[in-house]
């Protein structure tokens, strides 16, 4: 075969030529964060259609890392109330994840009955509980491991291990996008940094890599994706030389994938590019949360000191749901930093009244707005909305007797919207909320029925690598089937 000279010296200056190129670019395509734009247009890549009729054509999912105690927000145990102060481990045998188990300790806030279901949930969620007959509860939830990184990534890829597929990176190669000019998959970290595991988190595995999610910056309501715009002072940068520039780089981008059949990285970078340029225009608009009405910003209290932050990713995940987002992922808290103040998430070894204090009220009132604001304006039937943990905490105090430690024996997790069916609680914990006994249930379960409620079968969603047809339930789960409305 015949080789094009000018073809040839094309590939030998391609990387030099690309590379200089995206240093000087102009109209934000300049920086290679650019990749982790990653979007899917029109249908699935995986699939493109359904295997059954779908309840849910979005999802919504609020991750609270650190470990959201059980016994104190939505399992109601008496015995454990009548127990407070009561040895839990009378004969000395039990080690928890980081200390030996101190004696038993009733819920620090006072469970009520709420809604026509008459189901518990503590006073620490009092907006939330005007919601409780839209919400269905998962009460025996467990994890495979007691670790902040490894149950993050159990909750969100079905692994303990680093490297498989996120939830939203799945539902995106299987269903794709409704949205031409936004990403498919959304994730809007915690402004006060990355959650446990870091990217690892939303990531695409071996999926094709344009499945991987695209982070936005609430706290930059101005500039929400890095390096979108070029400086002011770029002087160079003008719609004639942006259509120029991007031409050139197609042509070097096509030279180089036709040497590179497979590469997905590459096919990505490409869709990252084009989708960025459609994202000048269609970024501010979404990301301009002024456009909404006084009454919806105060709704979400998107100018509390504390609430806000939270609230405003609440409102904006509502914006990008609206506009055809298909799965945009909340994060509530962040890694842990110092233990001296209120933690950055929801690990209360030291004093759980006061970081759940603090984050309770944060989730509250972001939470309850974005499901009064969904169904208000008819969106939560067709939105599925999933609140979890990476795992819960001890019933028995801990340091001072104010701290609980790390319990991935039992926590609660809820859905909502999206053919889910409200009001309703599913499994159930011991008598002391220690651990999952009737229906236990896993990632693997949760995953299988959000799935499901996109119309997907989560045992013939499947991707060949390293020659396992693997999956986001792996060889587990079931659909919880009590829950389906």
């Amino acid at each position: 075969m015949s080789i094009d000279p000018r073809r040839n010296v094309a590939l030998r200056t391609a990387n030099h030529s690309r590379r200089t190129f995206l240093q000087s670019a102009a109209g934000g395509i300049g920086s290679l964060a650019l990749t982790a734009m990653l979007a899917q247009e029109g249908r699935g890549a995986g699939y493109g259609r359904l295997h059954h009729p779908a309840k849910a054509k979005r999802v919504i999912q609020i991750f609270c890392p650190g470990g959201m105690s059980q016994v104190d927000t939505f399992d109601y145990k008496p015995e454990l109330d009548k127990r407070d102060g009561s040895a839990f481990d009378p004969d000395g045998q039990l080690q928890f994840f980081a200390s030996k188990p101190g004696n038993c300790r009733g819920s620090h806030w006072k469970f009520r009955r709420h809604g026509q279901s008459g189901l518990w949930m503590s006073d620490l969620f009092p907006r939330l509980a005007t919601c409780i007959d839209d919400m269905a509860f998962l009460y025996s939830m467990h994890s495979k491991t007691a670790l902040h990184g490894p149950a993050c990534f159990m909750m969100n890829t079905g692994f303990t291990l680093p490297g498989f597929p996120s939830m939203g990176a799945w539902v995106t190669y299987g269903l794709g996008s409704e949205a031409e000019d936004l990403p498919a998959f959304v994730v809007l970290p915690d402004p006060r940094g990355l959650p446990p595991g870091g990217i690892i988190n939303w990531g695409a595995g071996f999926l094709p890599a344009q499945h991987q999610a695209t982070t936005l910056d609430t706290s930059a309501p101005q500039h929400p994706i890095a390096d979108l715009f070029p400086p002011r002072d770029f002087a160079q940068a003008t719609p004639a030389s942006d259509r120029a520039g991007l031409n050139f780089l197609q042509q070097l981008n096509e030279l180089h994938r036709q040497t590179r059949p497979g590469d997905t990285e590459l096919e990505a970078r490409i869709k990252a590019y084009e989708m960025a340029a459609r994202l000048q225009l269609s970024a501010p608009e979404a990301t301009d949360l002024s456009r909404e009405s006084q009454s919806t910003r105060d709704l979400y209290q998107t100018e509390h000191p504390d609430v806000g932050p939270f609230g405003r990713q609440c409102l904006l995940a509502r914006r990008l749901v609206q506009r055809g987002v298909r799965f945009v992922q909340i994060y509530c808290g962040a890694e842990n930093t110092t233990a001296k103040k209120i933690r950055p998430n929801w690990d209360s070894h030291e004093d759980l009244p006061r970081d759940h204090g603090y984050w309770g009220a944060v989730l509250d009132g972001g939470a309850s707005a974005l499901l009064k604001d969904l169904k208000q304006r008819g969106m939560l039937d067709e939105t599925l909305v999933i609140c979890t943990t990476e795992f819960g905490r001890q019933p028995a105090a801990q340091g001072n007797g104010l701290g609980r430690d790390h319990n991935a024996g039992a926590f609660t997790a809820w859905m909502a919207g999206g053919g889910v069916r409200g009001g309703i609680g599913f499994g159930a914990t011991d008598e002391l909320g220690f651990k999952a006994v009737e229906h236990p249930t896993y990632s693997y379960d949760l995953h299988a029925t959000a799935l499901h409620l996109l119309g997907i079968d989560h045992t013939r969603l499947t991707y060949y690598h390293n020659g396992i047809e693997r999956r986001l339930t792996d060889v587990h789960g079931h659909v919880i089937e009590p829950i389906l409305a």
